[in-house]
C-alpha cells in the first residue's frame, strides 16, 4: 500500500472515530435531558404534595414501622460513641441501633460496653445470611434501642452489614456509614413510599450530599457550608447531578439501579430473600439494588424501589487527588463486577426498563464511556491539530462535549436552589455555579481518566477483591 492510500485509510478512521465520538456525547446529553425533564416534574410534583402533606400525624401512629439502623464499626474507638449517642437522637417513634464490631483490633467494642455498660446477651442469633462468626451479642440495660454485635472481620462491609441484619429485630433497616451524618428527620423522610404503599415499597433512598465544610454539632448536620477546597466543590456539582437529577428520573420509571451505600432503607425480608449483600462485590449497594429488581422481576411480582428527593444523609468526600482516584477507580470496578455479573438481564424485556433501558444505559455511557470520552479528549484535538477534521466539527464536539453538559449543571444548581436552598448565601451559590461551568473542563477530564484505570484494574483483578 502507498501513502497516499495509507493516508486516505487513516484520516478516515479519524473522521469516523471523531463523528462517532460527537454522537456518543450528543445521545449522552440527550439521556441527561431526558431524565432532567422527568426529575424536574417529578419533584415539582414532590414539593407540592410536601406543602399539603401531614406526614407528621401519621409518622407516629401505631402503623408506622419500626426501623433498625446498621452500623459497621472497623476500628473506630474514636468516633463509635459519640455516632450512637448522635443517631439516639434520630426524630422517629420506634427505632433500633445495630452496632456491629467487625472484627476491630482497637477498643471500638470495649469502648462502647464501657460508656452504655453493655451487658453480654446469651440469646442465639437466627442467621438468615451467612456471615463470619458472630462471637457475642450485647445489649444496653438502660436503653434497648442498642444493641452490638462483635464479630469475626469478614474482609468487607457488606458482611458486616448482613450480621446486623441477622441481630436485627425490626421489619425494616438501615445501613449508615460510621463517616455519614444522618438527618434527624432521616428515617420519617426516607419511610414515606413504606407508608404509602407499604406492600410494593421493598427499598428507598435519598439525596446524599457533601458535608465537608459544613457546620457539623454532635455528629448532626446543622449548616450546609461551602468547602474552601476545589475538589468537594466539584463533587458537590457532581452529587447534585447524580442523585437529584440521574437518580430521580430512573426512579421515576422504576429503574433505579443504585441506592447510596452511604444510606439506604430496605425491607429486611427481600434483602433475605435476595441473598443479602455480596461480600465480594467491590459495589455491594448497586448489586443489592439490581438483585432485588431481578428477583421481583423473576417472580413477575409487582413492587417498587424509590428515590425520595430530600437531603437525608450528608457524607465526607476526597479531598486530595490519590484519595479521590482510589475511591473511582473501586466504583468502576464495582460497576462492571454489577453489569458482567447480571448480563442476562442486559436488553431483556423480560425486565422492562431495567433491562431495556437501565442496563444498556449503565453499559454503554457509565462503563464503556470513559473509553470514548479520554479517546475523545485526546484524539479530537490532534485529528484538529493535523488537519484531518474542520473548526466547525472541532466545536460541535468541544458543544456536545462540554458546553451542553455545562448547561445542564447550571440548570441542576438553580433547581436545587430554587428547591430546596441548601445554601444560605448567594456567594456560595454562585461559587457552584462557576464550578458546575468550569467542571466538565477540568474534574471530569480528571474522573473519566480515573475510571479508566479502574477499567484496567478490573481486567487485571478479575474475580479478586
Amino acid at each position: 500500500m502507498n501513502y497516499d492510500g495509507f493516508y486516505t485509510i487513516f484520516k478516515q478512521i479519524f473522521l469516523t472515530f471523531n463523528f462517532f465520538v460527537i454522537f456518543y456525547f450528543l445521545a449522552l446529553n440527550s439521556v441527561y435531558v431526558l431524565l432532567y425533564v422527568l426529575s424536574f416534574f417529578s419533584i415539582t410534583k414532590y414539593l407540592l404534595w410536601q406543602k399539603v402533606d401531614r406526614a407528621d400525624q401519621y409518622i407516629y401512629s401505631d402503623f408506622t414501622p419500626p426501623i433498625s439502623v446498621v452500623i459497621p464499626a472497623y476500628n473506630e474507638e474514636n468516633t463509635v460513641v459519640t455516632t450512637v449517642r448522635s443517631l439516639l437522637m434520630l426524630q422517629y417513634p420506634k427505632f433500633e441501633l445495630v452496632v456491629v464490631n467487625d472484627g476491630s483490633e482497637d477498643r471500638t467494642l470495649q469502648n462502647l460496653i464501657d460508656n452504655f455498660g453493655l451487658r453480654r446477651l446469651s440469646r442465639p442469633v437466627h442467621i438468615k445470611i451467612n456471615t463470619a462468626d458472630i462471637r457475642g451479642i450485647y445489649y444496653c440495660p438502660e436503653d434497648d434501642r442498642i444493641i452490638v454485635v462483635d464479630k469475626v472481620n469478614g474482609g468487607s462491609r457488606a458482611d458486616a452489614v448482613n450480621a446486623g441484619i441477622n441481630a436485627s429485630r425490626y421489619p425494616l433497616f438501615c445501613a449508615i456509614d460510621a463517616d455519614s451524618i444522618l438527618e434527624r428527620s432521616g428515617l420519617k423522610r426516607v419511610v414515606k413510599p413504606f407508608l404509602e404503599e407499604p406492600e410494593l415499597t421493598v427499598a428507598s433512598g435519598g439525596v446524599v450530599r457533601i458535608a465537608n465544610g459544613c457546620d457539623i454539632k454532635s455528629g448532626f448536620f446543622e449548616k450546609a457550608r461551602l468547602s474552601n477546597k476545589s475538589l468537594p466543590r466539584f463533587q458537590v456539582v457532581e452529587y447534585l447531578r447524580s442523585f437529584l437529577f440521574g437518580r430521580m428520573g430512573w426512579s421515576v420509571i422504576n429503574s433505579l439501579l443504585i441506592i447510596s451505600g452511604a444510606f439506604g432503607l430496605f425491607r429486611k425480608s427481600a434483602v433475605v430473600e435476595a441473598g443479602g449483600f455480596n461480600k465480594n462485590s467491590f459495589a455491594e449497594d448497586m448489586e443489592m439494588v439490581v438483585q432485588l429488581h431481578e428477583v421481583y422481576r423473576r417472580k413477575k411480582q409487582k413492587y417498587r424501589i424509590v428515590f425520595v428527593p430530600d437531603p437525608i444523609c450528608w457524607t465526607l468526600v476526597p479531598e486530595t487527588f490519590s484519595a479521590l482516584s482510589r475511591q473511582r477507580r473501586r466504583w468502576h470496578r464495582g460497576l462492571m463486577q454489577v453489569l458482567f455479573g447480571h448480563l442476562k438481564m442486559f436488553l431483556n424485556p423480560r425486565y422492562g426498563g431495567i433491562g431495556l433501558f437501565a442496563m444498556p444505559y449503565y453499559f454503554f455511557f457509565e462503563m464503556l464511556g470513559p473509553i470514548v470520552e479520554l479517546a475523545g479528549y485526546i484524539l479530537v484535538p490532534i485529528a484538529l491539530f493535523l488537519g484531518l477534521i474542520s473548526l466547525e466539527s472541532f466545536l460541535l464536539f468541544v458543544a456536545a462535549a462540554f458546553l451542553f453538559s455545562a448547561i445542564l449543571s447550571v440548570g441542576g444548581v438553580l433547581l436545587d436552589e430554587r428547591s430546596y436552598r441548601p445554601y444560605e448565601s448567594w456567594r456560595e451559590v454562585s461559587i457552584l455555579i462557576l464550578y458546575a461551568l468550569i467542571e466538565n473542563f477540568s474534574f471530569r477530564i480528571v474522573t473519566t481518566f480515573f475510571r479508566v484505570m479502574g477499567i484496567l484494574d478490573y481486567l487485571r483483578r478479575r474475580g479478586r477483591w
